[in-house]
């Protein structure tokens, strides 16, 4: 719904559709496959996904970290006993995975890289450096050496309002500032409406993804005391380009009439180019190290 901000479109996609000859050929777990429109169901102790045109894959949870469930799914009680047995999680998605509901994780999943950002997240002195990493990453001609966490987001929020600023001279928009209203999205102007949206559907994905490779969203290194601090930890690595470059490109492109599903394709687009699904585990690893 355009109220809410939230971004669907039925054009361009993220995730192919699951049939036989695509199912993912790995020796190892793979992080995650997204289903939409179908249902989950057992037959002789294996789980199956019948799609909405009756095509019937087998799927092999035991060599899967995540199932994602997009709209019109539906899956049995007996489906989900024997994937938590074979250790497999279940989120509950929007479509292409661009809004995140819920997650069910099992009792017996493998904790050993939650125990490694658990143990770099309570530690001041590694949680400082990877701080400093991250900022690094996104400005690599900022000198953070010797930088508090303090410092560190105050210098942050003077460049981010800086982004903002020469984005509005590059793509000739006005622009009075970052405004948003939790519930009244539609009050906002075109620029941080896009923002609203695009900020959102990043969240999602992202939050997709920290679960599928066994992280925490809630175990931050700059944020805190916000839901999901470490999903907007890593979503700042990224929203430069997907988010605010965009915002401010699409107002110009849209003569300022917000289009959700304009929006939508753009997001795709950029989410596609970058490779961002394949970039977040490669990117923890590199700010976190190997659990």
């Amino acid at each position: 719904m355009e109220s809410d901000g939230s971004i669907s479109c039925m054009g361009k996609r993220l995730f192919i559709k699951i049939e036989r000859n695509t199912l993912p050929q790995v020796q190892d777990k793979y992080p995650f496959i997204y289903l939409e429109r179908g249902r989950l169901e057992i037959d002789d102790s294996s789980v199956k996904w019948i799609d909405s045109e009756g095509n019937l894959v087998r799927l092999p949870v035991a060599m899967l970290h995540t199932v994602l469930l997009g709209p019109g799914t539906s899956i049995t009680h007996e489906a989900v006993k024997v994937m938590t047995a074979a250790n497999c999680t279940v989120c509950w998605v929007g479509e292409d995975s661009l809004l995140f509901y819920a997650v069910g994780t099992t009792p017996t999943s493998n904790t050993r890289n939650l125990r490694h950002q658990a143990a770099l997240s309570a530690n001041p002195k590694k949680r400082l450096e990877i701080a400093r990493s991250m900022f690094a990453y996104r400005f690599p001609s900022e000198d953070v050496s010797g930088k508090s966490l303090q410092e560190l987001m105050g210098m942050e929020g003077k460049r981010v309002k800086q982004v903002y600023e020469e984005m509005a001279v590059k793509y000739c928009v006005g622009w009075k500032g970052r405004s948003y209203v939790p519930g009244k999205f539609e009050l906002s102007d075109t620029t941080n409406r896009i923002l609203t949206a695009s900020n959102a559907a990043l969240y999602a994905l992202i939050t997709s993804a920290v679960y599928a490779l066994g992280y925490s969203p809630h175990l931050g290194f700059i944020h805190s005391g916000s839901p999901l601090p470490f999903v907007y930890d890593l979503a700042d690595l990224y929203k430069e380009h997907l988010c605010i470059d965009l915002a401010f490109s699409l107002t110009y492109e849209m003569a300022g009439i917000y289009n959700r599903h304009a929006v939508a394709e753009a997001f795709r687009d950029r989410v596609i180019h970058i490779d961002l699904l394949g970039r977040i585990p490669k990117d923890i690893v590199k700010l976190l190290g190997e659990a």
